[in-house]
């Protein structure tokens, strides 16, 4: 929701010469008695206006650039299907000759990976390290037809998921815009307030008379403002959820949620990758390879130790970084069920030398990686890029519907009539303090979010004092003398 789903009394706004107004008191809607969280709303209000107003232009980017990545993975499988997928054969290749024929092809680089073709007629992926002309942080994906060992083409990829070209641009857009670590800061930004101007529609929703929250029969303002709310309100759990998660790997805010969970003893684990060091350790390993995957007992035998220990599709088998390093192999299905297994392969002896089960995760992690999977559509394929699309599609609705309010709720050539200032000072002591220790904390969890709070209130109370000082304060269209 983007700007105030719901406003406050203004019996000024009805004056002789000026338009009707849904904030008119409604003589056939007895009044609701005021409850301890009355002064709230008014604040409420105030904050969910400016937050939308100022905060929605990156909400917009945001929720644009979702709804392409929603779409994004079923397309990459229409433009790059030459590359994924192959006609099922009768026998597949062992895993180290479609390796072989990779580096055939492309000797330049060093093998980081292999991901084994997960279903019948999908191809092997062969991961490339340091190769030039690609991102550093990027490695090229070489596609080998498991039964003929044919390279069916080679592809920049990105990330645990295997992005290509067009899902990383689609994916890069949304997250930094292409403009990097600081371009980062517009999408932290957007997910820090996005709960925020949710729970607040919330509140203004709810706090509304009932007969206030119609769009059936209504028009102009009044249908405006029951379509951003009855759609904001249907939404809300799904902005909440994405602003949660979208926070988990933000700049900031991540940092702080990873240093929680550190402390917490909640952190991702990961499998041990030293090697036993038994007296063949480092023999025929890393050392002396120039950059093929091939160390000590091969591809072949690791694979089969993992499938031993009930690892199954889809895997990805990572070489050892250094002669003292064994094999990892590890599950990459991140749809439900998750397969997050993951074993430690000796490269002297074949022998598995540790294990680790994504059943044993600690549960803040289970849950970290279900919510990023959940946010970026693996989690449930389809079905989970469809709702992500829906909400994608509601934000952007609510946005527009917002800012079409704010033009409804000026006067002749007046563009946007703001909510009045001074509704901190109608808020009690006992619960004006607590709100204020509440800022403070986000302040420091989530600065993105708590320091422009602070900002916002901070010039919200000056400029309200000014105003009572020179008598001219007004608050909730009612003006007062001093």
């Amino acid at each position: 929701m983007s700007t105030a789903s719901s406003t406050s009394p203004n019996p000024g706004s009805a004056r002789s010469g000026g338009p009707p107004s849904d904030e008119a008191p409604q003589p056939a809607v007895p009044a609701a008695s005021p409850s301890r969280w009355a002064p709230l709303r008014p604040l409420v209000l105030r904050l969910h206006f400016y937050a939308g107003v100022l905060v929605a232009p990156f909400l917009l980017v945001a929720a644009t650039t979702g709804l392409l990545y929603a779409f994004s993975f079923q397309a990459e499988r229409l433009v790059y299907a030459h590359e994924l997928t192959v006609p099922v054969g009768e026998t597949r290749l062992p895993v180290s000759e479609q390796v072989a024929a990779a580096r055939k092809a492309h000797p330049e680089g060093t093998v980081s990976a292999i991901r084994p073709s997960p279903e019948a007629d999908a191809t092997t992926r062969v991961l490339l390290s340091g190769v030039a002309g690609v991102n550093p942080d990027h490695t090229l994906a070489v596609f080998v037809d498991p039964y003929t060992g044919k390279v069916r083409g080679a592809l920049e990829q990105y990330g645990s998921t295997g992005a290509l070209p067009l899902r990383t641009w689609i994916d890069e857009l949304h997250r930094d815009l292409h403009l990097g670590d600081t371009g980062r800061l517009y999408s932290e930004f957007a997910a820090s307030w996005l709960w925020v101007i949710a729970g607040g529609g919330l509140v203004l929703w709810f706090s509304r008379r009932r007969a206030l929250r119609k769009v059936r029969g209504t028009s102009g303002r009044r249908r405006t403002l029951g379509l951003h709310g009855t759609v904001g309100v249907w939404a809300a759990a799904g902005f909440v959820f994405l602003s949660a998660t979208g926070l988990t790997w933000s700049t900031y805010a991540g940092a702080n949620i990873d240093e929680l969970r550190t402390s917490l003893g909640q952190a991702t684990p990961s499998v041990s990758a030293a090697a036993s060091g038994g007296e063949h350790a480092g023999h025929g390993t890393a050392a002396g390879t120039g950059g093929d995957a091939e160390h000590g007992v091969g591809l072949d035998k690791v694979l089969a130790a993992a499938r031993t220990e009930g690892l199954g599709d889809p895997v990805e088998i990572v070489p050892p970084a250094d002669a003292n390093s064994a094999y990892v192999v590890r599950q990459v299905q991140r749809g439900w069920p998750e397969k997050q297994d993951s074993v430690a392969v000796d490269p002297s002896t074949g022998e598995v030398t540790d294990v680790l089960r994504f059943a044993d995760y600690p549960v803040l992690a289970k849950l970290t990686r279900w919510g990023i999977d959940l946010h970026t559509g693996i989690l449930f394929g389809l079905v989970n890029q469809l709702a992500l699309a829906l909400l994608a599609l509601s934000l952007i609705l609510l946005i527009l519907w917002g800012y079409r309010m704010w033009w409804q709720r000026g006067r002749g050539s007046a563009f946007g009539r703001p909510i009045p200032r001074g509704a901190w000072a109608e808020v009690p002591p006992s619960l004006l303090v607590p709100a204020m220790a509440v800022i403070a904390v986000l302040g420091y969890f989530v600065p993105l979010l708590g320091i422009p709070l602070a900002a916002f209130l901070a010039v919200d109370i000056v400029l309200g004092e000014i105003a009572h000082r020179r008598g001219r304060r007004t608050y909730g269209g009612r003006a007062g003398v001093k």
